[in-house]
């Protein structure tokens, strides 16, 4: 599915993998460690159980060409003895040092970042250690992208598949809401939520979480959730569903993500069909964006797509009604380890790369603290890959969002 398939095993083959990577970055290796399990990410590419003994520090230095070097503590020798490269043993701190100094004057990237927060996991005292035996730290942020945050042909089926299964899901969803509206019975966001769980599960779809479905005001708190039934669907209401889910046949499926929006009524008030055709307008244009820098060549990351689309609401009105980015990394994991569209909230200057794979879902929120007479929220989400160097809309992209549902 991706490079970093989860065989259980690092080989000669994740090996070279994580080589090449190194040099696409322009680094000299790509420097794991870890301490009780601190570091989730180093331990998921090295294929390192969880549950494994790990009450000492281990290190594991690949370099762009050549061998790896393996470092453990003499207490735990043998921890890293299932990996490719030879192995030194430590007891203290002064061998550890000692042991470190033929990797100084180097650029090793590293599991830190000022922005991304998500793959910071060096803690400070281990780079302190590290840099007082030279070694030069960079983010390996570029470095986890190309690894494990970029689809073959393989893992764009499966997240095609993944796409089209969650279309289906929504299309059936509004099915039950017209039918309720029509017969004016009752229905509550909870019913739509067992629905699309239902369909999920009947489908072989797994989730690491239940859809959203927020009906009138709860529809402006972007991840609103709740227990039970949840709130009863009045007539007038916005109703937002946002719905992810990969195979669960598959430890390697891909995951897909879209977001739908209707109103709970047989025709939807101007002011909320022009809210929602300006961030559609939004959306488009991130997309247009990405296609035409692309087209002609020019490098483009994920920073300048978010901020496209904010310029874009922004310039209409919507500033204060902005509450997240525009779109995340989707791989096996729903934020997966690729760029995200973001300039304000964990700002990425990583690029859009052959087979990246990210969603477009701009959204605004009203409620009395944007100072405007709403009470509601709009987010519309497509999944977008790049194959061949241009964007592709994931599950039939003439079938996105362009007007309102209504009953």
């Amino acid at each position: 599915m991706t490079p970093a398939e989860n065989s259980g095993f690092f080989g000669k083959s994740e090996l070279l993998t994580i080589q090449k990577a190194i040099r696409e970055e322009g680094l000299d290796g790509w420097l794991f460690c870890n301490f009780r399990h601190r570091d989730r990410l180093s331990d998921e590419i090295l294929k390192i159980k969880p549950g494994t003994t790990n009450s000492r520090l281990w290190v594991y230095a690949v370099p762009a060409d050549g061998e790896p070097e393996k470092l453990a503590h003499a207490v735990e020798s043998s921890a890293l003895d299932a990996l490719p490269g030879r192995k030194q043993v430590y007891s203290g701190r002064e061998e550890l040092l000692a042991a470190l100094k033929p990797l100084g004057k180097k650029k090793w990237g590293v599991h830190s970042s000022e922005t991304l927060t998500a793959i910071s996991y060096l803690d400070a005292g281990t780079a302190a250690t590290l840099e007082k035996a030279g070694l030069i730290l960079e983010s390996a942020a570029g470095l986890v992208q190309r690894f494990q945050g970029i689809l073959d042909a393989e893992g764009i089926r499966s997240h095609e598949k993944s796409a089209a299964h969650l279309y289906e899901i929504v299309e059936i969803a509004w099915e039950m809401v017209k039918t309720a509206f029509a017969g004016k019975k009752e229905l509550r966001e909870g019913d739509i939520r067992d629905l699309m769980l239902q369909e999920m599960k009947s489908r072989g779809l797994v989730t690491d979480h239940s859809p959203i479905v927020a009906a009138g005001p709860n529809s402006a708190d972007p991840h609103y959730d709740f227990s039970g039934c949840g709130a009863l669907i009045r007539e007038g209401d916005v109703i937002q569903f946002d719905l992810w889910a990969k195979d669960g046949s598959d430890p390697r499926a891909i995951y897909a993500d879209i977001s739908w929006v209707g109103i709970f009524a047989s025709l939807a008030p101007p002011k909320v069909v022009q809210c929602f055709r300006d961030l559609a307008g939004a959306r488009e244009g991130a997309l247009g964006f990405i296609e035409e820098e692309l087209a002609a060549g020019r490098g483009i990351n994920g920073l300048m797509v978010d901020k496209k689309a904010r310029d874009i609401l922004s310039g209409l009105g919507y500033r204060r009604a902005l509450k997240h980015r525009t779109g995340h990394g989707i791989d096996r994991d729903l934020h997966g380890s690729g760029v995200n569209m973001d300039s304000v909230e964990f700002p990425d200057p990583r690029p859009l790369l052959e087979g990246s794979c990210f969603s477009l879902e701009p959204g605004i929120y009203f409620s009395p603290d944007t100072g405007v007479d709403l009470n509601f929220g709009l987010r519309t989400e497509i999944d977008v890959y790049i194959q061949n160097g241009k964007p592709v809309i994931s599950g039939d992209g003439s079938r996105r969002q362009f007007s309102l549902l209504t009953c």
